[in-house]
């Protein structure tokens, strides 16, 4: 009995240095991720996502965080990352800029490719609608974000109240920092993604807003990474499916945004954002404003 319990032993130290080696012999990937929550809750959601994807692909990802959205991209351009993961907005700029392309997109808990921005003042604000906001101040997030600053400038627009019109305006590097300075009446109203507005609605939050259905956020690639990366991503990602219930099980400390699975992407689903974009670059160049 005494040897077999060496021989266990011995055999499964080795196979424990077997693995290790394994594991580290992998290729190492930089994963990049636009900053949507601070630091501590980005790594908090994405790691186990990481972690899936190093358990099904012959790669060992990292997570590679940045401060804004803009170093996400930029990295992507001088060829620091391959792969990254960052909003609407943030790929139309890149794809303007550099040779990248979508693959894949989340779908929300409904199965559908889309999500929504909102704009949420606190319960007790008798702000009601979009015109009230004239002469009032307001929170966006960061100036590349789709739901938090480019879709409700152009709603806003729309509304006829401009950003001249407001009584002041700030760009949060947060969602979670938009609804945290709306709760606290630091300013009378913000601009989130939905998930977000959600999570705070219990919390007095009140929603004013919603706007039209936005593409959901990419992954998005350097044109000319690594094909067999790219491919085991996309396989690793597709064949998830979040009613299989061992599925569900790995999915379930993912970020809201991607635990209901994923589609395939292409440039064409990100023509409206495109579109819109422009309409707002073209405006802050006539106003004299540029936002970069």
């Amino acid at each position: 009995m005494g040897h077999r319990r060496i021989l266990f032993a011995f055999l499964s130290i080795c196979f424990f240095i077997f693995s290790s080696k394994l594991a580290f012999s992998k290729e190492v990937v930089q994963f990049g991720f636009c900053p949507k929550y601070n630091p501590r809750i980005m790594y908090q959601l994405y790691q186990p996502f990481v972690d899936y994807l190093n358990e099904s692909t012959p790669y060992r990802f990292e997570i590679k965080l940045s401060r804004v959205y803009q170093e996400t991209i930029h990295r992507l351009g001088r060829k620091e990352i391959t792969i990254a993961s960052c909003g609407p907005v943030s790929y139309v700029i890149a794809r303007e800029k550099y040779p990248v392309r979508p693959i894949l997109r989340t779908l929300n808990k409904d199965g559908k490719p889309f999500y929504w921005g909102m704009i949420v003042v606190r319960q007790d604000s008798p702000i009601r609608d979009l015109r009230d906001l004239k002469g009032k101040s307001f929170a966006f997030g960061q100036a590349w974000s789709t739901a938090g600053h480019i879709l409700p400038e152009h709603y806003l627009a729309r509304a006829n109240v401009r950003l001249k019109d407001l009584k002041s305006y700030s760009f949060l590097k947060h969602h979670d920092s938009v609804v945290q300075a709306v709760l606290k009446g630091d300013v009378d109203a913000g601009a989130v993604k939905d998930v977000i507005a959600y999570k705070y609605q219990g919390n007095g939050l009140r929603f004013i807003f919603i706007t039209d259905p936005i593409p959901t956020v990419p992954i998005v690639v350097r044109a000319d990474g690594p094909k067999e990366m790219v491919e085991s991503v996309k396989a690793a990602l597709l064949k998830l499916n979040p009613k299989n219930p061992a599925h569900q099980k790995k999915m379930v400390h993912w970020d809201e945004e991607f635990k209901y699975g994923f589609t395939e992407a292409f440039d064409s689903d990100y023509h409206p954002i495109r579109k819109i974009y422009q309409m707002i670059t073209k405006d802050q160049e006539g106003e004299g404003c540029n936002q970069d």
